[in-house]
């Protein structure tokens, strides 16, 4: 059963599409499958308009604006309700797991900052939340910083009052990356240990690096650390891999979800062990399966988390419970943050939310961006008669 019901008609009108050069990561990053990232993740940036006036704001890639605007920016009129399902069956060929899904997710998002804007609340409060702050941790660590940075960047996120760290691990060399180095990934751990102290917990990301059998000898070894949690450490859908690993004697609670896009992927996470579910807000198919998937955790008893950009996040944060934490991703997010407006202010474990902007309050700094010389184009998308 949906979380969301709607029956709000919206009418596209305009839509303005802001299309990024690549902008730069102030350092490269990377992780143990996933290959060098140089830039930030974000193709650009939409206003889409309707015909009370209320305008959405959000980031949105070019994929969307080539196979999902022409779909809505019709002269058609429909409720919300209709729009979302009308577009989510369209893909259904296509797959769950695809790109057009996502795109799916973030029209959902947009309609829903519409409906905020039109009630005059800000989007958490719209959606039902009744506090204005959302629990976070702070990550990063990429595979490729030496042992020093690694533990400067960790000691700085528990400076700035984050419970946890998390940092990347799945160490290995060759052309394929098929040498494993779990002595470098253990020796960084035991190092941020000792960089954050003892109030600090540790968690980490293997970025689906190992196998089984490698993955069971990781947590062997990694016992004496008292980890949080290990992150994905096999391919996101060997549902029955999770399995085996506990019933192998895994100790550590494993965590996964960054990697699905619709709920009934999660139900199969729960049923084979992984105990911390974790659903981004960027990728999902319908934002009220983040609603869904917390609920899926809390019956079970595990641990809920959610990914995705923070600064959006952080809204969607305020729906979950003091202990259901959003991830802030400092290395890529960061610099992003840099370019936007009206990000909610993250201090001691805490993003606290602005309540004066009706909808979802952020946007990007488009007079930054140009004056940085990253804003290549600015599009304007009319219905076609």
């Amino acid at each position: 059963m949906n979380q969301f019901d709607y029956s709000d008609p919206i009418q596209f009108t305009k839509a303005v599409f802001y299309n990024f050069r690549q902008i730069p990561l102030p350092k490269p990053f990377r992780d143990a499958t996933g290959g060098m990232g140089k830039f930030v993740p974000e193709q650009g940036y939409m206003e889409l308009y309707d015909d009370t006036g209320a305008c959405a704001h959000y980031t949105v890639t070019r994929s969307f604006v080539q196979n999902m605007l022409p779909k809505v920016l019709n002269g058609e009129k429909k409720s919300y309700n209709a729009w979302r399902h009308e577009q989510y069956w369209k893909i259904r060929n296509a797959g769950f797991q695809s790109a057009d899904a996502v795109n799916v997710g973030t029209l959902d998002l947009m309609m829903l900052d519409i409906l905020a804007q039109r009630a005059g609340q800000p989007i958490h409060r719209f959606l039902g939340a009744e506090k204005d702050w959302a629990a976070a941790y702070k990550g990063g660590g990429a595979i490729i910083r030496d042992d020093e940075e690694l533990c400067e960047e960790m000691a700085r996120y528990a400076a700035e009052g984050t419970g946890t760290v998390k940092f990347k691990v799945g160490s290995s060399s060759g052309e394929l990356g098929e040498v494993l180095d779990m002595e470098r990934d253990l020796r960084r751990i035991e190092k941020v240990q000792k960089a954050i102290g003892p109030n600090v917990r540790i968690a980490v990301d293997c970025n689906q690096k190992f196998t089984v059998e490698q993955a069971y000898e990781f947590c062997r070894l990694a016992e004496p650390y008292n980890l949080e949690w290990v992150e994905e450490p096999i391919h996101s859908h060997d549902y029955n891999g999770i399995r085996r690993l506990k019933e192998m004697g895994v100790k550590q609670r494993l965590a996964a979800g960054e990697s699905m896009r619709v709920y009934y992927a999660y139900e199969p996470y729960v049923e084979k062990g992984i105990e911390i579910l974790q659903p981004s807000l960027g990728r999902m198919s319908r934002i009220d399966d983040l609603l869904k998937i917390r609920d899926l955790a809390r019956a079970n008893g595990i641990e809920f988390q959610s990914g995705g950009r923070a600064a959006y996040n952080a809204y969607f944060g305020a729906l979950y419970g003091e202990n259901e934490r959003i991830e802030f991703h400092a290395p890529i997010t960061e610099p992003v943050h840099d370019l936007m407006l009206n990000v909610p202010e993250f201090k001691d474990g805490r993003f606290t939310l602005q309540t004066d902007i009706p909808g979802m309050p952020v946007r990007m700094n488009l007079e930054k961006l140009e004056a940085l010389g990253y804003l290549e184009s600015r599009t304007i998308y009319l219905p076609k008669p």
